[in-house]
């Protein structure tokens, strides 16, 4: 019986092809992130500031043996060289030392100042946001009104008064920037989790028995880190400006270390001698800001599902 059905069921797929010609099958869709991958590539403005990150870090981790000369080594003969002197291609700085090795150099502790604060913040305020938005009741409530207390500070305000207690130093200004950040980044990731926690299939693997930890790990997880991972690239132009502005204020990388901001305080006395090399590490920080800000903004276009 089941051969005979078997066999009939043939010749009327294969009649129900021939009555319709013109019916194809469709192609299989596109997952998610392959389509955000599709949209974000075709953004021209995102691609070059993404671009321009990609040669920053590379920069970064080859600057020491890119660069031209010895960022250290001093001298008062070539002290505040202008712009296109015969060895100094982008002049020196108040102690004779090569500006173009220097801004190479320096970036590399500069982005790891900017971006090590921001990575740090992203894992430990996506758990302490998940577990918040998840849990609800009062456990929701102590988690974010003790992240209030933090958010209520302004940014700037907050990492130098951490700052000033922990003392200046890299360390220093990593753990004050994380602190500041982890309460921006809790926020963002209760506010996603508090969504999804009460969405259909969340609801199903609950009344099926699943623990609360794999619910998070196989549910949660996949739809709110996006969310968070974008908000969390937007912090890092912010990150950028506030560790260079302890550094400017001596809160943060100490001399003679090549790092963008406490080049910018050491040059400030030069600004009315040569405003042009003076200026040329707020013009790096500028751009790395103003990169990072255009890649977070294309990374939201590209994963907004309305797009």
């Amino acid at each position: 019986m089941a051969t005979l059905t078997a066999s009939s069921s043939a010749p009327s797929a294969a009649a129900a092809s021939l009555a319709h010609p013109d019916v194809q099958a469709l192609p299989p869709s596109r997952g998610y992130w392959a389509l955000a991958l599709r949209r974000f590539t075709r953004d021209p403005v995102a691609m070059g500031a993404a671009a321009v990150v990609l040669l920053l870090i590379g920069l970064a981790l080859l600057g020491p043996w890119l660069a031209p000369a010895d960022p250290y080594a001093a001298s008062m003969l070539k002290r505040l060289k202008p712009i296109g002197t015969e060895g100094l291609p982008l002049g020196s700085d108040e102690l004779g030392r090569d500006m173009l090795s220097r801004l190479m150099v320096g970036a590399r502790l500069s982005l790891f100042i900017g971006i090590t604060p921001v990575v740090c913040a992203f894992m430990v305020g996506s758990v302490i946001g998940i577990v918040a938005g998840y849990a609800g009741g009062m456990t929701n409530t102590v988690i974010m009104r003790t992240v209030d207390v933090f958010y209520a500070f302004p940014s700037v305000l907050l990492a130098i008064a951490l700052s000033g207690v922990l003392g200046a130093g890299i360390v220093n200004s990593l753990i004050s920037l994380t602190i500041v950040f982890i309460p921006q980044i809790v926020r963002v990731a209760e506010s996603v989790t508090t969504q999804v926690r009460n969405r259909d299939y969340v609801e199903a693997a609950r009344a099926s028995g699943a623990s609360p930890f794999t619910i998070v790990r196989v549910h949660v997880l996949g739809n709110v880190l996006g969310p968070i991972f974008v908000y969390a690239t937007s912090l890092i132009a912010v990150s950028m400006i506030l560790a260079s502005g302890l550094s400017f204020l001596g809160l943060g990388v100490k001399p003679p270390e090549p790092e963008w901001g406490l080049m910018l305080n050491t040059l400030r006395t030069a600004i009315y001698v040569q405003p042009w090399v003076a200026a040329l590490p707020g013009l790096m920080i500028f751009i790395t800001s103003i990169s990072f800000n255009i890649l977070s903004d294309g990374l939201r276009s590209a994963m907004d599902n309305k797009g």
